[in-house]
């Protein structure tokens, strides 16, 4: 076992505070990482407050990890000391069931094992994330950074990233495309990049026509703002995709009336009861609504050598670890463009015995 620190939080409550514990020794096909950058994400926050009411403290968030290789167990094959690897949002899964072998083991039939505050499947600890200067992982969940990434802005693409890479991937997103990204936050403007890259033709949908500039400068080749009842009415039946990134529950009927025959549109950010649908919205233009969780690992691994070939990152603010409880609070305000990501270094300040 090695000493490990990191900030976690006690209760919910409670602010993160430097935390020591112990990280496990190395299994046979493990991989050990010095973490260098971890992004931040709303689902940390969420966790450390408890606000999905499955939280087991102490809670030590953070699954978009970027760092080193260390060490690595007898068996493991994959990666060598030096190497600049990736840990996203899971960390194990049976590796057997259908899902797994089909790469998609975020939906593994038996259960993923989450990166923070999941059980791990030996010995049935809580998992401890990212916000700490080193973690363990099986060699299976470890993806390797292509050479030319910027490891700090290459953090988010952990979770952000896939998160709307998946569903534009599995929609086969491409040049003949008609995309709608709506919400400009950290999910909304990776959406952007992602579907222009692909080649789309994108407009962004936001409640701020401030933001406008923002989502021309991110790529999107129109902005349509969601609360002009004029623009709204004339954008019916102009998309063939919507990536929905926005985080809380709303009305759909708005949306659902831009899409043209067919159209679909998914669910990314809004995780909670969202308000009844009207099912002619959706028999009249043979529409379909659906949801879309992260990747699997294959899927990943993909994206990450995407971003390299074609230079995309998200645009990041880093901070110091020790301003991760101001980070949360603006977060809650949207006061970032577009995504914190912590610079690790930081640590070596709390670095004292506890």
């Amino acid at each position: 076992m090695t000493q490990a620190i990191g900030y976690a939080a006690q209760a919910a409550d409670a602010p993160l505070e430097p935390f020591h514990f112990e990280r496990r020794a190395l299994r046979s096909t493990d991989v050990a990482i010095d973490i260098l950058y971890c992004g931040v994400c709303h689902s940390d926050m969420h966790t450390a407050r408890n606000e999905w009411h499955n939280s087991r403290f102490p809670v030590l968030p953070g699954h978009e990890i970027v760092g080193r290789v260390t060490a690595v167990g007898p068996e493991a094959v994959r990666y060598k000391v030096g190497d600049m690897v990736a840990v996203g949002c899971m960390v194990d899964s049976c590796q057997q069931c259908r899902e797994c072998t089909a790469g998609y083991e975020q939906h593994c039939l038996k259960g993923a094992t989450f990166t923070y505050n999941g059980l791990d499947r030996v010995t049935g600890e809580v998992t401890l994330g990212g916000y700490s200067d080193h973690i363990v992982v099986r060699e299976e969940f470890v993806l390797r950074v292509p050479e030319g990434l910027d490891p700090m802005r290459a953090a988010p693409l952990l979770c952000a990233g896939i998160t709307t890479w998946s569903p534009l991937v599995r929609y086969k997103i491409g040049p003949d495309s008609r995309v709608a990204v709506a919400g400009l936050g950290g999910l909304g403007h990776m959406g952007v990049k992602f579907a222009a890259a692909l080649g789309a033709h994108v407009t962004m949908i936001t409640t701020s026509p401030e933001k406008g500039e923002d989502a021309r400068h991110l790529g999107a080749h129109e902005v349509l703002v969601s609360t002009d009842k004029e623009a709204m009415k004339a954008a019916r039946a102009s998309f063939d995709f919507m990536l929905d990134t926005i985080p809380v529950a709303h009305d759909l009927h708005p949306y659902l009336q831009l899409l043209r025959r067919e159209g679909d549109l998914v669910l990314v950010g809004a995780i909670e009861p969202l308000p009844p649908i009207h099912g002619g919205m959706l028999v009249g233009g043979d529409r379909s609504v659906a949801g879309s969780a992260i990747g699997g690992i294959p899927l990943t691994q993909s994206m990450l050598d995407f971003c390299a070939e074609k230079n995309i990152l998200p645009d990041c603010e880093v901070i110091p670890i020790q301003q991760i409880n101001e980070a949360y609070e603006r977060m809650l305000k949207s006061d970032v463009k577009y995504r914190f990501v912590i610079d690790m270094a930081s640590l070596k300040q709390d670095r004292q015995a506890p």
